[in-house]
């Protein structure tokens, strides 16, 4: 029964497979584009352990071009502002299409996950 409903739930947030998931995802993705953000930025080091275990593992630039992102949308956020349209990022906000960034964020949560599930960290 469980993996039925674990399936299930990957189903509903896949949106590669569930159409409203994919409608979500375009949303969630132009409004993170306005302030010149990506998904990855969103987690939060001081609500998860992996998630700050992760990203002290993550190479310095990358760390550095996470916050300049982070500064800029507070600021932008704090004006009433949007970053004009042709400054938005172009990459893509979600890790369907990674770049290497992302990649390696996603790469470093799932390797602290698997570590922490094994008790390793």
């Amino acid at each position: 029964m469980s993996s039925m409903m674990n399936a299930l739930a990957n189903w509903l947030v896949n949106p590669r497979r569930n159409p409203l998931a994919r409608l979500h995802m375009h949303a969630v993705s132009s409004r993170l584009r306005k302030y010149g953000l990506r998904y990855d930025d969103l987690y939060d080091p001081y609500f998860d352990v992996e998630i700050k275990e992760a990203l002290g593992r993550l190479p310095r630039e990358v760390i550095d071009a996470r916050i300049q992102r982070l500064k800029r949308a507070m600021d932008l956020s704090m004006k009433h502002q949007y970053l004009p349209e042709h400054v938005q990022v172009r990459a893509p906000s979600f890790p369907l299409d990674l770049d290497l960034s992302i990649r390696i964020m996603v790469v470093v949560v799932v390797t602290v996950a698997s570590e922490a599930a094994l008790g390793r960290f």
